[in-house]
Order: C-alpha cells, then sequence, then structure tokens
C-alpha cells in the first residue's frame, strides 16, 4: 500500500449471493471475501452498488458485516458502504462498523433528493461526521451520480478535507470520466482517489491515483493486483499490458446483459456454485437464454 494515502490498493465491490428466498446467504459471501483476497485484494469493499445494499435492510446489512468478521477478515480489509438516504440511519450504520473495529467506510451522499446543493451537501456530511464524533472513522466519497442522482463536485470535496481531513479521506469515482479523477488527484494531493470503472485503474495509477474499487474484480482480481503491483516497473509492462487485456475482456462480457445479475452468474460460472445467479428483486435473473450465452462466452475468456 502506497505510504501517500490513507487507504490504496485493489478493493472488491463484492456482490452478496441470496438464497430462494432473497436472504442473504453468509457463508457463500464470507467464503467468496476469503477467495478475493486469496486472489489478491488489499480488501473487501463490501454493501455497495455490485452488493445490492440498498435492497437490503439496515439489520441485514448489519449481519453481513458481522459474518464477514467472524469468518476471520480482519476488520482492516472490510470497507462497508453505509451512506442512506437518511443521516441518522447512515450515523447508525456507520457507528455499528466502527463498534466492530472497522473504521474505513464508503459513503453515498443523501440520494433521494434531486438537484440539492453542495452546501446541503457539505452540510449533511458534516452532521454525519460530527454526530459520529470519532477520530478513527475514515470515509470514501462514492461519486455514483448516474445511479445516485447526486454528483459530488470538486469544489464539495475540496471543501469537505479541508474541514475534515483525517476524516475525508478518498473517493470513489463511479461516473467513468478519467478527467474528472484526474482533476480530483491533482487538486488534492494525498487523497484516495479509486477508480470504479476496471478498465480505468490502470491510467489512474499513472496519474497518482490511489487504485480501484470495482465489480470486475469479482472474477479477476489477481489481473488487477498484477496491475497495481507492477504500474511503475518498465521491465513489466508486458505483463500489465496482458492484465489489462484481460480485465477488459471479463469486464465487457459483464456488460452484455444488466450487470450486477450477469456479474453474479459469471461468479457462479467461475466457482461452480449456481446459487450465485440468484439476485433480489426488483433486479432480475438472467433469463436462460441469457445465461447459456453467457456462459459459451465466459468458456472462451482468457
Amino acid at each position: 500500500m502506497s505510504d501517500n494515502y490513507a487507504v490504496a490498493g485493489v478493493y472488491c465491490a463484492a456482490a452478496t449471493p441470496v438464497d430462494a428466498n432473497g436472504e442473504p446467504e453468509l457463508g457463500l459471501f464470507t467464503a467468496h471475501c476469503k477467495r478475493l483476497l486469496a486472489e489478491g485484494c488489499h480488501g473487501v469493499a463490501l454493501l455497495g452498488t455490485t452488493g445490492e445494499a440498498n435492497s437490503f435492510s439496515i439489520a441485514e446489512r448489519q449481519t453481513i458485516l458481522e459474518a464477514a468478521l467472524k469468518a476471520g477478515i480482519a476488520p482492516s480489509q472490510l470497507m462497508p458502504g453505509t451512506g442512506l438516504v437518511s443521516i441518522p440511519d447512515t450515523i447508525a450504520l456507520t457507528k455499528h462498523a466502527l463498534s466492530h473495529g472497522v473504521t474505513r467506510v464508503v459513503m453515498l451522499p443523501p440520494f433521494y433528493y434531486k438537484g440539492v446543493s453542495d452546501d446541503g451537501l457539505f452540510a449533511a456530511y458534516s452532521q454525519i461526521v460530527e454526530k459520529i464524533g470519532d477520530d478513527l472513522l475514515q470515509i470514501v466519497l462514492y461519486h455514483i451520480p448516474q445511479i445516485s442522482g447526486v454528483p459530488l463536485s470538486l469544489a464539495l470535496i475540496e471543501r469537505l478535507v479541508k474541514a475534515f481531513p483525517k476524516t475525508i479521506v478518498g473517493i470513489k469515482d463511479s461516473a467513468g470520466d478519467l478527467a474528472n479523477m484526474q482533476a480530483i488527484v491533482a487538486a488534492l494531493p494525498g487523497f484516495s482517489v479509486f477508480a470504479g470503472a476496471d478498465p480505468l485503474m490502470l491510467p489512474l495509477l499513472r496519474s497518482g491515483g490511489a487504485g480501484c474499487i470495482t465489480a470486475t474484480s469479482n472474477l479477476v482480481a489477481d489481473s488487477l493486483r498484477v496491475i497495481f503491483d507492477n504500474v511503475a516497473d518498465p521491465a513489466k509492462a508486458a505483463e500489465v499490458e496482458a492484465a489489462q487485456a484481460r480485465i477488459n475482456a471479463y469486464r465487457t462480457l459483464s456488460n452484455s446483459y444488466v450487470q450486477i445479475p450477469t456479474i453474479k452468474a459469471m461468479v457462479g460460472l467461475k466457482t461452480g456454485e449456481g446459487n450465485w445467479r440468484r439476485v433480489r428483486a426488483p433486479l432480475m435473473t438472467l433469463t436462460d437464454a441469457e445465461f447459456g450465452d453467457l456462459s459459451a462466452k465466459y468458456a472462451e475468456l482468457p
């Protein structure tokens, strides 16, 4: 991990398996987390968009985090999503993580009301930080405006970092705009900027970024780690490019259908565990025809 950042590395936006009743399959989930770490992830960013977090209740989210800890995963290796629509719920979920020694979280802004001002978002994040009042807390902001409808501007990020320099330590940028990520890196030395899209980690690292928090790392964590570890080594350039090509191939296939059900189906194909095909409503499982097509194409991947 880079000494320049509070947090850096390859983090998986982990998928969450569910059973036939839509309940979290905790054993399958914790085994997946351990596999991700064994394959090279520095940590697991559970309960984000790919993890279907906002389809789970607060109690379910707490249970999922506790299961990972009970399975022996270190608190320092977990980075749960704790940003909810209401400030009190965000505070409660974040305090729960802190009570179990998990000090790093990924935090969406309050996302129900659209078109809110930077002043409103600053007030929301400020209230969360101040009411939690824990110096150990480290927040990675979550910028995914195509889903949340609430973008986080550079001016807002700068303002939050100035107000809470030890707490607001990074951002996951899932908007897919490399130039925006590079602008944040340039404006805020030491602030951890994570790519939310796998193909962008390599150019972001070359621009001084901190790593990635991505969906395709559910499948190719080893290749992402090759890039992270060797990006600055000219002797490993061919290895890095080969790893990037493999990542891009998996990412392209995962976008063939609705991404989250497709990622989960691909995890099932990788592991032989058919229960991974399930998702929680309102998402829908791939049809048999879609799954058949996906299976054939998956078999051809490097």
